[in-house]
């Protein structure tokens, strides 16, 4: 199985406001990785694919809303990989399905809704067993695809980038990423996480024990904003939407309201308030998506 990555660009982007505040930034485009498995997904998904095929499993259970960009990323990465692939979703069936799910189901996702409460409980050893007399055995990845596995894919992203920079960014929604940059830094420069959800300060707990999980080990040279929400998880606001119309149109790179188009605003945001210092560089990490 040929899970392998091309090394992805690294654009400059050029901005008045980066020219004034004297600070330079790359897009690390991540979103290029391929088509319908972008971004992270993919960087978190690789090693948990390889490490199912090693335990002879032939499919993959996983949990997500019905916006999860994870959801949509397994269905695809199941039909590429001849896996059988089920989505656990949070709350009830709508019809008509929406282009997520729409997606999970045209690529072989069996979609299977549990409610919210349930939902909060999902690695319950009870529910696990009954998700095991439903669908058969399965090799089981956590929402959003973040485990120990996913941080040894993200570490990746931090041995690709060729250039001197102080500060690295991505967006979170559940500390993967943000897990494997960190670890992949080795305590040198800054990451910094930019939360789509409300209330997003628990990642802070869930990124560490990534880290501790695979490494053994606790950095300090990172920090989450959980002030870029917009209302929360797959939530909006008017001048999200309308930053979102500017960057496009600026940068010519596609964004989406969920993750990235939240952090690319959280980041403009913070170097307007003189977060970063003149004459340092920043990586983006752009995650990719479902626009």
């Amino acid at each position: 199985m040929d899970i392998s990555i091309k090394k992805t660009l690294l654009q400059p982007l050029n901005d008045p406001l980066f020219k004034e505040k004297k600070i330079e930034v790359y897009l690390k485009r991540d979103d290029l990785i391929h088509p319908t498995v972008s971004g992270n997904k993919w960087r978190k998904l690789k090693y948990n694919l390889l490490e199912a095929q090693k335990q002879k499993q032939d499919t993959l259970l996983s949990f997500g809303g019905a916006y999860s960009n994870h959801i949509y990323a397994l269905a695809a990465a199941g039909k590429l990989f001849n896996f059988k692939t089920v989505g656990i979703i949070r709350g009830e069936r709508t019809e008509p399905l929406n282009p997520v799910l729409s997606f999970a189901k045209e690529n072989g996702m069996r979609l299977h809704y549990i409610s919210r409460s349930a939902y909060r409980d999902k690695y319950d050893p009870e529910l696990v067993g009954e998700f095991k007399e439903r669908f058969g055995h399965f090799y089981m990845v956590p929402e959003g695809g973040s485990n120990v596995l996913a941080v040894k894919g993200c570490i990746e992203v931090i041995e690709e980038i060729d250039i001197d920079f102080d500060h690295i960014c991505t967006s979170c929604g559940t500390g993967g990423t943000l897990a494997g940059l960190v670890t992949g830094l080795i305590g040198e420069k800054k990451a910094l996480g930019f939360s789509a959800l409300k209330g997003g300060g628990f990642l802070k707990d869930d990124v560490d024990q990534l880290i501790k999980g695979y490494c053994g080990k606790t950095f300090s040279n990172w920090d989450i904003s959980t002030e870029y929400h917009f209302g929360g998880y797959a939530k909006s606001k008017p001048e999200l939407l309308q930053f979102m119309k500017y960057f496009e149109r600026t940068h010519k790179v596609p964004i989406e309201f969920i993750y990235t188009g939240k952090m690319f605003y959280g980041l403009y945001d913070l170097i307007k308030k003189d977060f970063f210092k003149p004459g340092e560089t920043i990586v983006a990490l752009h995650t990719g998506g479902v626009r």
